[in-house]
């Protein structure tokens, strides 16, 4: 396992930690019979219980044995929002408590998962008023591969690329939406930029199948701007629920394939990124060109000014239709709560500096001066590659 030494922002070295908690990047412990009972220590430890001997025993056999074990369901929920407290990359952790799980691991057809989909959806997306929330399914075994949602987010839009290379919709989907193509997916009639793709989900034995998602499972917000009334012409939009399908839940001695989790949005996401981002919508120059024709050639600021309208109008939007999101600089504030409550708790924060990092006002931000620590610890969200 390579952990490196120093801060790669700081230079300063990294105190030496042999817990058992740490993991390579692919989430895989160096040993999964001691990553587990360090995990059910500090289930104890957290639910101020005494660490139960038998059990340890069991959990240590079943992974021998079979190579995982099956956690109980309160073991199950400590380990989701453990993984979340762990993530990196996220700077919405505070609320990590917070997390609701739906314990969906004897759902085994496709059908059964693509229903727990869609159940997701309408209990976290509530109105508006997002719940983070966590379905997870069956766990995969050393010759039992788990299930797989091979979509990105529950959520995505299709990109189409046209014979001559122009691009309708998302470019980050094209490969995925070719493939549904190919396997026999029918957008609609009129094709558009907010296409919501279908789910493609894979179960042990069978290839994967692709479901549609029932429109009135998302919920969609509409981009105006608080004062430019010409946004509304551009006729854009996002959902409102980032459901993220494409991770697996590493446990240590534990792995979910299948783990669709989602809370709410930061704008930035939306407006710096999604739409912002060259490779994505890349909307940045049509809006320096409402703004003003001659923008572009005379300020060698308009991608910022372009930037600063966009996100300014997916906050309002979201506001105006009541839905949950933050902004970065108010997610900033609450990420150093949330360190300032982890150091009193005597607990580590992992954290990725390249992702916590609002993508505007960065220096702004009180994250962007300080240093973390970037190993990993189980529990923890990892990225499953996507087929091809």
């Amino acid at each position: 396992m390579n952990i490196p030494t120093q801060c790669p922002f700081s230079g300063r070295s990294l105190a030496p930690d042999d817990s058992p908690l740490l993991a390579d990047e692919a989430g895989h412990p160096a040993d999964p019979v001691r990553a587990a009972h360090a995990f059910l220590d500090q289930f104890a430890r957290e639910n101020h219980t005494t660490p139960d001997s038998a059990r340890r025993t069991q959990v240590a056999e079943e992974i021998r044995h079979g190579g995982f074990y099956r956690q109980t369901p309160e073991e199950l929920a400590f380990a989701c929002r453990l993984a979340w407290r762990n993530s990196r990359r996220c700077i919405g952790r505070r609320f990590w408590e917070s997390l609701e799980v739906v314990d969906a691991r004897d759902v085994t057809t496709a059908e059964g998962i693509f229903e727990a989909c869609i159940a997701h959806l309408r209990r976290s997306t509530n109105g508006g008023r997002i719940q983070p929330l966590i379905t997870v399914f069956a766990p995969s075994g050393p010759d039992a591969p788990g299930p797989r949602i091979h979509n990105y987010q529950l959520i995505r839009y299709a990109g189409y690329r046209a014979a001559d290379g122009t691009m309708l919709g998302d470019p980050a989907e094209t490969d995925f939406t070719a493939r549904l193509l190919e396997a026999g997916w029918t957008p609609p009639r009129t094709r558009s930029a907010f296409d919501i793709l279908p789910l493609l989900i894979e179960v042990p034995g069978e290839k994967p199948r692709f479901f549609p998602v029932p429109p009135d499972a998302v919920l969609e917000v509409s981009i105006t701007h608080p004062t430019l009334t010409w946004f509304a012409d551009l006729h854009l939009r996002w959902h409102a629920l980032p459901a993220v399908s494409n991770m697996s839940l590493q446990t240590g001695g534990a792995r979910y394939t299948a783990a669709p989790f989602s809370g709410y949005y930061m704008v930035t996401e939306i407006a710096a990124r999604n739409f912002g981002d060259p490779h994505r919508y890349n909307l940045l120059p049509l809006v320096a060109d409402r703004l003003d024709p001659q923008l572009r050639s005379q300020d060698p600021f308009w991608r910022d000014r372009a930037l600063i309208e966009l996100t300014a109008a997916v906050l309002h939007s979201f506001r105006l239709a009541g839905v949950t999101m933050v902004d970065h600089h108010t997610a900033s504030r609450q990420f150093m709560d949330h360190l300032a409550k982890e150091k009193d708790a005597g607990r580590p924060v992992p954290g990725d500096w390249s992702w916590l990092v609002p993508p505007i006002s960065g220096s702004a931000s009180p994250v962007f001066h300080r240093a973390y620590d970037p190993r990993r610890r189980l529990p923890d969200f990892v990225l499953e590659p996507r087929k091809t």
